[in-house]
């Protein structure tokens, strides 16, 4: 039986609250950007490929520090949306969640684009030679053969921001019912003398948390898999 202390359950509760929130709103440009990668041929198409792939090569903690540039009080994103709109990144429970939705984009996209991809666009052409137009071809055949691919990237993203670290406590850093997540919270426990045992039953929330999730977006990329290839 776990332990968890209020401390805990609070880091338990933000990490689920960041990814879903970064999940959330990482979809809809998650799934346009999918869309244009797997449908179009244009100028730069390599280029935006490989920066929206960057943050799985660069160190989390080079996108966090430039999260921080960009979105940061001093910022020129951070700055602008500080005065006109009141919104706050730096050092709050939304920066994490911004950090988290830029780290999880890439996997989410490539799920997506792989689920598009595998459409065959015969039945896109036969929508379109019926006379709908090319938003009423997506919403009405691409999306709804793409949903069960899109949904497990969602899922996948979902698992990628819980597990989320370099960028966030970057960005964020860690401060205790505003910024602290699971991952954070383990960290800073692995540093307390006898911090372990309460380490290890976070370390034992975060892989079944994140082993449902992975089960849940294999389901989802079965079903896609067989909703396309007509089985």
């Amino acid at each position: 039986m776990l332990d968890l202390t209020p401390q805990d359950w609070t880091a338990i509760m933000l990490s689920l609250r960041v990814a879903l929130v970064a999940t959330a709103f990482a979809l809809p440009p998650g799934v346009a950007v999918a869309w244009l990668l797997a449908r179009k041929d244009f100028w730069g198409k390599s280029i935006l490929n490989g920066v929206i792939y960057l943050p799985l090569v660069l160190p989390p903690v080079v996108t966090g520090y430039l999260l921080l540039l960009a979105f940061g009080r001093k910022g020129p994103v951070g700055a602008f949306l500080a005065e006109q709109f009141g919104i706050v990144f730096a050092f709050r429970w939304t920066g994490a969640a911004l950090a988290c939705g830029v780290m999880s984009f890439p996997l989410m996209v490539g799920a997506i684009r792989l689920s598009i991809e595998a459409i065959d666009r015969r039945l896109e052409d036969a929508a379109s030679t019926l006379g709908a137009n090319g938003v009423w071809v997506f919403l009405t055949v691409t999306l709804p053969l793409a949903l069960p691919g899109i949904i497990a990237g969602a899922v996948l993203a979902f698992a990628r921001a819980l597990g989320e670290f370099g960028a966030t406590i970057t960005f964020v850093s860690n401060i205790p019912g505003e910024t602290q997540t699971i991952s954070a919270a383990i960290y800073t426990l692995t540093q307390v003398p006898g911090g372990d045992a309460q380490a290890l039953n976070l370390v034992i929330v975060a892989v079944v948390l994140s082993l449902a999730a992975l089960i849940v977006s294999e389901w989802f990329n079965r079903r896609a898999g067989a909703r396309t290839h007509g089985n």
